[in-house]
């Protein structure tokens, strides 16, 4: 087995320009990681923020991006017991080493089991997204069946998911999106959709139990309009605006604010795997691109009119 591999590597912070397929060494995986051959890499937009250097956490360049993979083990480290070689799986990976390659190392509980009637394509379009979706729905709050939820950029990566996760559990599901994709909604389950192009749907909606906003900027104030007594606004975005005023304006409201991110989870992946498995979620793909058209794939995503997913394959 060759010793190198193929991965997308950036030496500086910038625009997608920066993204080059390289030749790099196989990682090993140490004790609790699992060695996987990628088949497919989710592109997200965390991936252009940290490739921009707008999110400096993983330090500085040169490193791989790539959040989601869908693969098959390769190896496992020491006291790895969920998964061995051969076995489809899909997950988070992070850089330096992240899924932009032929072959990426992460833990073994930020894995689970590619879902039964899921290709690597649409299994690697799930990790981070799924995850949002999922846990800002059952852990930031808790929805329940007959609550109303206001989604923003319903028919985004997170959006998508999280309108049919609402629905899953039985909620009235708003979603706001350019009227093209409103049909799209429907199909997934949305009760009602939105065109923010020409409707304020702070002046639209009222009495929502849950606000799920990826987008903030003026959405956050907004959004705290249209919130039921007692009713909480999630903001996912992860980046962008300051959000002390939005804090303390849902304070003085006696509303909830919260801002969250997604935590890898193997477990919470196997529960939107069962979703999957029973019809009641489907991860939408509106581009599918080789490993080495990953500017591209940055350059779609960074607009901002992608209907669910960008996936490259490896």
């Amino acid at each position: 087995m060759s010793s190198s591999m193929h991965a997308v590597s950036q030496r500086s912070f910038g625009g997608p320009e920066v993204l080059a397929l390289v030749e790099s060494d196989r990682p090993k995986p140490g004790p609790g990681e699992v060695l996987v051959r990628v088949h497919a890499a989710g592109v997200n937009p965390a991936d252009w923020k940290i490739r921009s250097g707008n999110v400096r956490r993983f330090g500085e360049p040169p490193f791989t991006l790539g959040l989601d993979l869908s693969g098959v083990v390769e190896a496992v480290g020491a006291e790895v017991s969920r998964f061995r070689p051969g076995d489809a799986v899909f997950g988070n990976a992070f850089p330096p080493h992240g899924a932009y390659a032929q072959y990426a190392v992460t833990s073994e509980r930020w894995l689970a089991s590619v879902p039964q009637g899921l290709d690597h394509v649409h299994a690697a379009a799930l990790p981070t997204v799924g995850l949002t979706a999922w846990q800002s729905l059952t852990r930031a709050v808790s929805l329940s069946a007959g609550q109303r939820v206001l989604i923003h950029g319903a028919a985004g990566g997170i959006g998508h998911l999280a309108v049919q996760i609402a629905k899953a559990r039985g909620a009235y599901v708003i979603g706001t999106a350019r009227a093209g994709k409103h049909a799209f909604l429907y199909d997934l389950g949305a009760d009602e959709v939105i065109d923010y192009t020409q409707v304020d749907f702070s002046q639209a909606v009222r009495d929502v139990d849950v606000v799920l906003d990826p987008i903030a900027d003026d959405y956050g104030p907004r959004s705290l309009t249209v919130l039921a007594s007692g009713g909480s606004l999630v903001d996912v975005r992860g980046t962008g605006p300051d959000r002390s005023t939005v804090r303390e304006q849902a304070a003085a409201r006696g509303l909830r604010f919260v801002e969250f991110g997604f935590t890898p989870s193997g477990t919470d992946l196997e529960s939107i795997g069962e979703l999957a498995e029973a019809g009641a979620l489907q991860v939408s793909v509106e581009k599918v691109l080789p490993l080495r058209e990953a500017s591209e794939a940055h350059r779609l995503s960074e607009g901002g009119r992608v209907k669910g997913k960008v996936v490259l394959t490896v």
